[in-house]
């Protein structure tokens, strides 16, 4: 179990981050090798390319079982969007003496934290041996390698579910508090009197000045990020949790609907059976945020939906020529 105290001021700066390199060393996790179900097919594909590509270090640094991942290869996001090439330079600039730190954690473990060590791999060894410096850069060379390979192909539709769900997020703070956030985000995450318990193989109580919140499409289970140098840790915590994906729609169209105004149009005007937000219908449709701007704008025009403000959101709701159209073509 994972235990981290707040203070009221941390607690307001805690915030949420989606960020692209997350994703893929989430791959490179346990959970990287078995997939949930409700995850894209191209996630799942993503693990069994590492060795196809070439990738050596990042082929050896990945978990088969238990084990620890080194925290430079997914730096603390210091914006709540990254872009993959920021996050890449930070992996490459990486001070090499934290490097060196991190890698000598897979030997050693961190025996009061629960985390047994390992004896690293030959390749391993080798690339140690040429330095820190030496380590990052390839790091970063392989990451961008994996990224292009197995995931910018799919980046758009992936961000759209996880902005969908930060903003979800944001709806449930403004409506109900911080505490049912946390309480609401995984039945392994709770919030009680100060304190956000994550239920984990290790164990830690640490106070700690704010916690930075990452939905994932890879994880399984909540996992935590704490800065393993001490003292002091330069980052504060990163709680990943595992976002659900819309395995699939609740709305089918008619073949009928769709060959009268298009199939995309059709499933947008069928699933807008009750009000939905733009960024909402993206990531139920794995459609990019434009795109459905642009399809909604046609629908808009034809007088079949209509904008409405939800406080500082905008959603759309079927108009009544929407509804009929919608439903008399079931």
């Amino acid at each position: 179990m994972i235990q981290l105290t707040l203070d009221v001021a941390g607690l307001a700066r805690c915030r949420f981050v989606v960020s692209p390199l997350q994703q893929v060393t989430g791959t490179l996790m346990p959970w990287g090798l078995s997939p949930r179900d409700d995850v894209g097919p191209w996630l799942a594909r993503a693990r069994r390319s590492l060795r196809r590509a070439g990738l050596p270090l990042l082929s050896a640094l990945a978990l088969e079982g238990a084990g620890y991942l080194p925290d430079f290869l997914s730096p603390y996001p210091s914006t709540p969007a990254p872009a993959i090439e920021e996050e890449l330079e930070l992996v490459a600039g990486t001070a090499p003496e934290r490097v060196i730190s991190e890698l000598d954690f897979i030997r050693s473990g961190r025996p009061r934290a629960g985390l047994q060590g390992l004896e690293p791999s030959q390749t391993l060894r080798r690339a140690m041996a040429r330095g820190g410096r030496h380590v990052a850069r390839q790091a970063a060379t392989e990451l961008r390698h994996y990224w292009q390979l197995a995931f910018a192909p799919h980046w758009e539709a992936a961000k759209s579910l996880l902005d969908a769900e930060v903003d979800r997020r944001a709806g449930i703070v403004a409506r109900y508090g911080a505490g049912d956030l946390f309480n609401s985000m995984h039945p392994g995450i709770t919030w009680d009197n100060g304190t956000l318990r994550i239920e984990s193989r290790f164990t830690g109580i640490l106070h700690v000045p704010l916690v930075v919140l990452a939905p994932s499409l890879v994880a399984r289970f909540p996992a935590v990020a704490i800065d393993p140098l001490e003292p002091p840790g330069q980052w504060p915590p990163l709680v990943v949790y595992p976002l659900t994906a819309p395995s699939s729609r609740a709305h089918t169209a008619s073949a009928e609907l769709a060959r009268l105004v298009g199939p995309t149009r059709a499933d947008l005007l069928t699933a807008l059976a009750r009000p939905a937000s733009t960024s909402e219908l993206a990531a139920r449709h794995f459609l990019s945020p434009a795109t459905v701007s642009y399809h909604l704008g046609v629908l808009r025009r034809s007088g079949l939906v209509s904008p409405i403000r939800d406080g500082r959101y905008v959603l759309y709701r079927r108009t009544e020529q929407g509804t009929h159209l919608a439903t008399d073509r079931q």
